[in-house]
């Protein structure tokens, strides 16, 4: 499923639309650690995390991160958001918890 299936059928909110909507979406990967992140996030894959601040865009740059995805109601910040933008990195958001964000999106993609 490419990003822009995953913007227009998850119902997520759209935070910032990126520059990779015809990328495919492989995987689910949650994580709020962001060095882990660094080294285990799949390449192409959702990032779910309640980190919204511009090092967690920096860390989706690095592992070319289909998609981040914030659970829990979490926001970017200022700063990040103009950094999404910059950057072209696809951000949504959810108000459901990490685990319940994943499953959709996995059920999403999947299917």
């Amino acid at each position: 499923m490419k990003v822009k299936d995953v913007i227009e059928q998850s119902g997520l909110e759209l935070v910032n639309m990126g520059d990779n909507v015809d990328d495919e979406v492989g995987s689910v990967f949650c994580c709020d650690l962001l060095s882990v992140a660094m080294g285990k996030a799949p390449a192409g894959g959702a990032w779910i995390t309640v980190m919204g601040n511009v090092n967690t865009l920096a860390v989706a740059a690095l592992t070319e991160t289909a998609l981040i995805v914030l659970a829990e109601g979490s926001d970017l910040d200022d700063a990040a958001v103009a950094k999404a933008s910059q950057q072209g990195i696809t951000v949504l958001k959810s108000e459901k918890p990490v685990y319940e964000t994943a499953k959709d999106i996995d059920i999403l993609i999947n299917a």
